[in-house]
């Protein structure tokens, strides 16, 4: 149940995501449209200036210049030089009479993309009015689950068992991607350097508090193998390092989570995510969004649970981070 619940709050947060990216670049696109128009705008203004103010001189000057022209008609060397001159600036004022023409064509471009640009921001907020609506009616119905859910475990020894086994999870999960990623660098032409020269140097993978240690107790004998880190809902997570991910999946008691592969048998995970950015066998980049906080496996409070492993073993994340 709890399951399901968050993969349609995931696919709705995940379109949301896509959609707010997408409001972004058209923004930035906006932006540098109206930055063009106004210097088309400018352009044209002078552009405008400059040929009135050519066309009144031409006209004022139009008979004199005839009449010298006739003057010199006897004189071969002067004449060619006066017609040489001419053709010039006639050349030089079509080039500006171009220039400008082009300068307004390109202005009834710029403005017919920022009337089309307005239509597609209009359309693309209403998307995300009614995917934040719908994300909002998932949200309640995962609450009025886990509350039924957590009925059901009420003695501390059944939540210690619950814990126990979201564990022996996450641990199956980290050793079958273990096993996968040592059989993928096998195969590949190009290894991955992993973590050992990065230590202290790398950057967390989302912003905020630590909430809980790695090694402090969580229930019972079951202690915290990765840290507990608070984050905004929706807030990106990033790769600590480039990699291949190896699992994007749910996984009971850790909800959403994405295991990336360093090589050299490190690894680094990332559970409780809102939505998954990234699929299995896709590489990432580091700082590369990977997923969204969220409170996927039954968390009050939306966070990020982060852990690093070497050839299995939960390492302290808090040693590694800069």
């Amino acid at each position: 149940m709890l399951k399901a619940s968050e993969l349609e709050i995931a696919k709705v947060a995940k379109a949301l995501s896509s959609t707010r990216q997408s409001l972004k670049n058209i923004e930035q696109e906006q932006a540098k449209l109206e930055e063009e128009q106004e210097g088309l705008k400018t352009a044209i203004r002078k552009q405008q200036s400059l040929l009135s103010s050519q066309l009144k001189s031409a006209f004022m000057a139009g008979h004199y210049d005839y009449a010298k022209m006739l003057f010199y008609q006897d004189d071969a060397r002067t004449f060619e030089r006066v017609i040489t001159y001419y053709q010039y600036v006639a050349k030089a004022r079509q080039k500006e009479i171009e220039s400008f023409r082009g300068n307004v064509a390109r202005l009834e471009e710029v403005n017919a993309e920022l009337s089309e640009k307005a239509l597609s921001l209009a359309a693309l907020k209403d998307e995300q009015e009614g995917q934040r609506a719908v994300l909002i009616t998932r949200q309640d119905d995962r609450k009025a689950t886990l509350k039924k859910i957590n009925k059901t475990i009420a003695s501390e020894n059944q939540r210690i068992a619950s814990l126990q086994a979201d564990e022996k999870a996450l641990k199956d999960a980290i050793e079958a991607a273990r096993i996968a990623a040592e059989r993928a660098a096998r195969e590949a032409e190009v290894s991955m350097d992993g973590l050992a020269k990065l230590k202290g140097k790398l950057a967390a993978p989302v912003k905020g508090r630590i909430r809980n240690l790695f090694g402090s107790r969580r229930q019972g004998q079951v202690s915290w193998k990765g840290i507990v880190i608070d984050g905004a809902e929706g807030d990106p997570v990033n790769s600590i390092a480039p990699g291949k991910v190896l699992y994007a999946d749910w996984l009971r008691g850790f909800g959403l989570v994405a295991i990336v592969d360093h090589g050299e048998g490190y690894m680094s995970v990332y559970g409780h995510n809102q939505a998954l950015l990234k699929q299995a066998g896709d590489d990432v980049r580091q700082g590369e969004r990977i997923a969204l906080v969220g409170r996927s496996g039954g968390q009050e409070y939306p966070n990020l649970y982060f852990e690093i492993r070497h050839k299995g073993k939960a390492l302290n994340p808090s040693s590694w981070l800069d």
